[in-house]
């Protein structure tokens, strides 16, 4: 197995993405900070990348960052707080890039998840987790902030006032708590996790490939701008979306279907 921090292939139109850094619980070092943003923008931009399949090698999916490796990258700089913010802002700019982009990420997660590990999670537009994941906080444990986009994912996904209990408090969520609270899509038996997610990921695939990818564009960027700009960009896009061969296909299909079942009732009628 390659030691890179990340690992990235392409297969079929499908990108996966592994977080490898199972002795360190996945937690991301500068390293790993720096292919999480080149890997972000590289898949927004392949015309060949239909769906991403994003999941973690180990016993935990992301314990979030690596302190240890930050603080020793810091130690001795004049102004220690500015290198964490580089760090943060380029782990930022790839989580912006992926969720602003069109194409539709499924996340499998296979155990523990900790601090900015949960902005790592929802960059996901659906989550699977094993029976066996948690979900925690853990900021204040080590005297720090949100970050990763936990301040305005974990809201968005939970609300705010369950999200403000698991940010100021040191509760862990099970599986089936995640669940309950919304924080994940969908529970599945730990053996199960990698083809559950790997299915979805290729019914994305199988089926209207772009639809699926601007609709999940359109919901995301839905939250975070006007009405009036959201409707404009609803409306150009399924302008393009109709004009396309697949969508063509999709509808005189269902025209057909539609023309035989009025058929069928009208010879029933006689």
């Amino acid at each position: 197995m390659s030691d890179d921090a990340i690992l990235f292939e392409v297969t079929d139109g499908l990108a996966r993405v592994t977080l490898n850094r199972p002795a360190r619980l996945n937690a991301v070092d500068p390293d790993a900070i720096a292919r999480w943003q080149s890997l972000a923008h590289e898949i927004a931009e392949r015309d060949d990348i239909g769906a991403v399949l994003f999941d973690a090698n180990g016993r935990a999916f992301c314990a979030g960052g690596d302190v240890i490796a930050m603080s020793q990258l810091a130690a001795g700089e004049a102004d220690a707080g500015a290198v964490i913010t580089g760090l943060a802002d380029r782990i930022h700019d790839g989580h912006r890039t992926l969720r602003e982009s069109a194409k539709p990420i499924v996340a499998a997660v296979q155990g523990p998840v900790a601090g900015g590990g949960l902005g790592f999670m929802l960059v996901a537009d659906l989550i699977v987790a094993s029976e066996r994941a948690t979900f925690a906080s853990r900021y204040a444990d080590v005297a720090l902030t949100p970050d990763c986009g936990v301040s305005t994912l974990l809201p968005e996904a939970i609300g705010t006032r369950r999200a403000l209990e698991l940010t100021l408090t040191s509760r862990t969520l099970s599986a089936a708590e995640a669940l309950e609270w919304g924080l994940v899509t969908e529970v599945v038996a730990a053996e199960a996790l990698a083809a559950r997610a790997r299915q979805i990921a290729e019914s994305w695939l199988l089926g209207a490939t772009g639809a699926f990818g601007q609709a999940k564009r359109l919901v995301r960027s839905g939250l975070e701008r006007p009405f009036a700009e959201a409707l404009d960009d609803e409306a150009r896009t399924i302008g393009a979306a109709f004009e396309s061969p697949q969508a063509q296909a999709a509808i005189a299909a269902f025209g057909a279907r539609a023309a035989a079942s009025k058929e069928a009732a009208d010879a029933g009628s006689r």
